[in-house]
C-alpha cells in the first residue's frame, strides 16, 4: 500500500474512532477555560480557535471563559504599576483594576473573538459584567491565620446565564472575560478557573475543560511525572492541600463543577496542539478527568453502526 493510502487510512480510522463520541456529545454544552501557553503562543492560539470551530460544526455548544495573567502583567509593567501577590492572588488596587479590565475586555477578549471569527460569524465577546452574568463579593486572603485585604479581587456568588444561553441557542460561541460586578457596582477581578466552573454549573454543561501548562494532575509530584487519568471528587478533595499553588484553583474548579452537577471535568495540557479534540473525540483522551463520586468509572459510548454499500 502506498504511503499516500496509508495516510488516508489513518485519517479514516481517526474519524471512525470519533464517531461514537460525536453521537454522545451532539448538542452538549462544553465550557472551556482558556489560558496559559495556549493563549500566548501564536501557533497554539490558531489551533485552539480551529478546535473550537470544529466543536461547533460537530454539533457541540462551546463556551470559552478566559483570563489573561501574562497580558495583564505586561501592561502593568509598561505603565509602571507595581504588582504584588498575596497567597497567590494579585493585589488589585483601583488603578490596577482599570488595567485588568482594559486588557481582559478590550484586548484579550477581542483577540480570541477575532481568531474564531476567521472561520465565520460565530464568536460573540462579553464580560462577566454584561447582563449581570457574574456577581461577586470582595475576596479576602488569609496569611498565617490573618485576614488580608487584597483589593478588588472577587469571589463569584451569583451567575445569571440567560445571555450566554441565548447566544448558544442562536448558534454562537460566547467568549467570556473573567470580570464580575458587585451588588454595589464595584468591578472585581475574578479567577478564570473559578468563573469557568461557576458558569459550567449554571448552564448545565456536559463538560468543563481547563487548559493549563502541565499534562494534568501528577500522582506524586515532584517524585514522579505519572499523570492521574481519572480521579473521583472525594479523593481529589483530600489531595487539594498537598497540591502546588498553581494547580489548586484549577483542581478546585473541577471539584466545584462535578459537585455542582457537571458530569465530567478535565485538566489538559494546552501546549499540546489540538488537545481539546484529543480529549473529547478519542478513546484514550489526555490529561486528568475528575468525576463525581457516584460515577468514578463512566461507561464508554455505545458503538455507532456505520452502513456499508450493501446496506445503503
Amino acid at each position: 500500500m502506498t504511503p499516500r493510502k496509508n495516510g488516508a487510512l489513518d485519517k479514516a480510522h481517526t474519524l471512525i474512532e470519533a464517531l461514537p463520541w460525536l453521537a454522545r456529545f451532539h448538542g452538549a454544552t462544553v465550557v472551556i477555560k482558556y489560558g496559559g501557553n495556549a493563549m500566548t503562543e501564536e501557533h497554539l492560539r490558531e489551533k485552539f480557535a480551529d478546535d473550537v470551530v470544529f466543536l461547533r460544526y460537530a454539533g457541540l455548544r462551546p463556551v470559552i471563559v478566559h483570563g489573561g495573567g501574562p497580558q495583564i502583567q505586561r501592561q502593568l509593567d509598561l505603565l509602571g504599576i507595581e504588582s504584588r501577590f498575596v497567597a497567590g492572588l494579585r493585589v488589585t488596587t483601583p488603578e490596577a483594576m482599570q488595567v485588568v479590565r482594559m486588557v481582559l475586555v478590550g484586548q484579550v477578549n477581542r483577540d480570541v473573538v477575532g481568531l474564531i471569527n476567521r472561520h465565520g460569524p460565530f464568536a460573540v465577546g462579553m464580560s462577566g459584567e454584561d447582563a449581570h452574568l457574574f456577581t461577586a463579593e470582595r475576596k479576602q486572603a488569609v496569611v498565617d491565620g490573618v485576614t488580608v485585604d487584597i483589593g478588588q479581587v472577587g469571589e463569584i456568588v451569583g451567575v445569571e446565564a440567560g445571555a450566554v444561553e441565548a447566544l448558544l441557542n442562536d448558534g454562537r460561541i460566547p467568549v467570556v472575560s473573567s470580570i464580575a460586578r458587585g451588588e454595589d457596582g464595584t468591578i472585581y477581578n475574578v479567577n478564570a478557573d473559578t468563573a469557568a466552573a461557576a458558569l459550567a454549573v449554571a448552564v448545565g454543561a456536559s463538560k468543563l475543560v481547563v487548559l493549563t501548562d502541565v499534562e494534568g494532575l501528577y500522582a506524586d509530584w515532584p517524585n514522579s511525572d505519572e499523570v492521574v487519568s481519572r480521579i473521583a471528587a472525594t479523593e481529589l478533595a483530600e489531595l487539594l492541600p498537598s497540591l502546588s499553588s498553581g494547580m489548586v484553583p484549577k483542581m478546585e474548579a473541577c471539584l466545584t463543577a462535578v459537585r455542582g452537577g457537571v458530569p465530567q471535568a478535565h485538566v489538559l495540557d494546552g501546549r499540546v496542539p489540538h488537545s481539546l479534540l484529543l480529549e473529547i473525540f478519542t478513546d484514550q483522551g489526555i490529561g486528568t478527568m475528575v468525576l463525581p463520586d457516584s460515577a468514578s468509572a463512566p461507561a464508554e459510548p455505545a458503538p455507532v453502526a456505520v452502513p456499508n454499500k450493501e446496506d445503503a
